[in-house]
C-alpha cells in the first residue's frame, strides 16, 4: 500500500466528492476549502489544480484512487525564494504514514522544481496530527501568530513550520 502523486482527472470527481465532503477534513483548511463538498466543488478544483505548468497539485493516489491532495504553491514578490505547502488526506487512511510519505516526496518536487530556497506550512494550531507530520519531515516550528485566524466561530493560531533547501542537503 505505497501512495504516489499524480495529476488530477475528472476520474477523480467521485472518490474527491466521498473524501473531501467532510467535517474533520474541513474544519482544519481555510474556507476557500467547501463544505459540504460537492460535485461542482470537485469538478473546479480539479480544472484549477490541472490549469498550470508545471503541475504542482496533485492527487495523492492510493491503488488508482484520490484519497486526498497536496499542492506546493510557489510564491511571488519578495517571497519567491518560498513555496508553501498544503495537504489533506481522506479520513479512514489517517494514522497510516501516508502523508508523512508524500510531503517528503511533495517538499523533493518543490525543491528540484523551482529556484526556491524554503518550503513552509501553515497548519491551525489545533491541528496536533499535522504539527506532527510536519515535524517527522524535518520541518521546524518558526513562529505561532496567537489569535489571527478566524476559523468555526472561533479564533484560532498560525503556526509556521519550514524546511529549507540546505537543511535537506540538496
Amino acid at each position: 500500500m505505497s501512495p504516489k502523486l499524480r495529476p488530477f482527472t475528472l476520474a477523480d470527481v467521485d472518490s474527491l466528492v466521498r473524501y473531501a465532503n467532510n467535517w474533520n477534513i474541513a474544519r482544519n483548511l481555510k474556507d476557500l476549502f467547501p463544505h459540504p463538498y460537492l460535485e461542482q466543488d470537485a469538478r473546479n478544483f480539479i480544472e484549477m489544480a490541472t490549469r498550470e505548468t508545471p503541475i504542482h497539485i496533485f492527487a495523492i493516489d492510493l491503488e488508482g484512487e484520490a484519497i486526498g491532495a497536496i499542492g506546493i504553491h510557489p510564491q511571488s514578490d519578495i517571497y519567491r525564494k518560498n513555496a508553501e505547502l498544503g495537504y489533506w488526506l481522506a479520513e479512514p487512511y489517517w494514522g497510516k504514514g501516508i502523508m508523512s510519505s508524500v510531503i517528503k516526496e511533495a517538499v523533493n518536487f518543490a525543491f528540484s522544481t523551482y529556484d526556491i530556497d524554503r518550503v513552509y506550512a501553515i497548519p491551525f494550531g489545533s491541528n496536533i496530527a499535522s504539527q506532527k507530520v510536519l515535524e517527522k519531515n524535518e520541518f521546524r516550528l518558526e513562529g505561532r501568530l496567537e489569535g489571527v485566524l478566524f476559523k468555526n466561530g472561533h479564533l484560532e493560531d498560525e503556526l509556521i513550520y519550514a524546511v529549507r533547501r540546505d537543511q535537506l542537503n540538496l
